[in-house]
């Protein structure tokens, strides 16, 4: 019975012992990986706020904020979680293989995609155009209607409505009529070889200088820039504001035209004389 008790007793003990070992060696690996968490996730939010700060103080895109807070703050906490998952003791080098291996076949599917969002990106960053803008790019000239983070939309002259990649779109040549503030309107004008060029510069002048959509600075100009077939060509340079351009431009053509025909100015036309000789 002696032997019995004394057997159970270095049972217990030895049992106990384990316990404490375990509890001791692998309680604080558990501890210090909980506390990297908790610390990690705090300081992940605290960051999320400085990050979302900056970029709102930089007048950055709105669902480009949203967009960029989220990347941020989701792969700050993969890396967290694989960072307590080492501290438990779990290998992550077969889970870091995975995620990367996986990652390099979505990134090949969606290589289109990834260009068109990097494109995106870049647009909303460095902001070449905004909504509102009347832009030239890729063969479409319209006003942008919308910038997302893969395509962006303009509604054409014709009031269509055309969608460019961003990935093209920011390597292309992008032409912004809006961002400067004004543009100029270029109207050729042709006045016979025997009319007056001062005066019809004079008269032609009077009427861009009075029309009440172009501008004073700068001052719109007149130039003879070419001595065609039949005809001297006038070049009319007004400036105008980017949403008064067609206004401006259709209405000077037909007010210069009244105005030439007032003063008896000609406009002259392709003529052709044809000689016909009788036998």
């Amino acid at each position: 019975m002696n032997e019995l008790e004394n057997l159970t007793k270095n049972i217990n003990k030895f049992d106990y012992g384990i316990f404490i070992e375990f509890a001791f060696k692998y309680g604080v690996q558990i501890l210090i990986g909980l506390l990297i968490l908790i610390i990690g996730l705090w300081i992940i939010k605290k960051l999320a706020k400085v990050i979302n700060a900056v970029m709102a103080k930089a007048k950055l895109d709105a669902s480009l904020v949203q967009f960029l807070s989220n990347l941020i703050t989701w792969t700050l906490k993969i890396v967290l979680f694989i960072s307590v998952l080492n501290q438990f003791g779990i290998a992550t080098t077969s889970f870091m293989a995975i995620i990367g291996a996986a990652g390099l076949a979505v990134g090949l599917a969606l290589q289109g995609s990834f260009s068109n969002f990097a494109g995106g990106i870049l647009i909303l960053l460095f902001k070449p155009f905004k909504v509102g803008d009347f832009i030239d790019a890729q063969g479409e000239k319209g006003d942008v209607k919308e910038i997302q983070i893969f395509v962006t939309k303009l509604i054409t002259l014709e009031g269509r409505v055309a969608i460019i990649p961003n990935g093209i779109l920011s390597n292309g040549t992008i032409k912004n009529y809006t961002d400067e503030g004004k543009l100029r309107v270029d109207i050729a004008i042709g006045i016979s070889y025997d009319s007056d060029i001062k005066q019809a510069r004079n008269i032609l002048m009077e009427v861009l200088e009075n029309h009440p959509l172009t501008l004073k600075d700068p001052a719109p100009r007149i130039l003879v820039t070419d001595l065609g077939d039949s005809s001297v060509n006038l070049g009319l340079r007004p400036w105008s504001k980017p949403k008064d351009y067609w206004t401006v431009y259709f209405d000077c053509i037909e007010s210069c035209k009244e105005a030439l025909d007032k003063a008896n100015i000609t406009i002259p036309f392709p003529q052709r004389d044809v000689h016909v000789i009788s036998k």
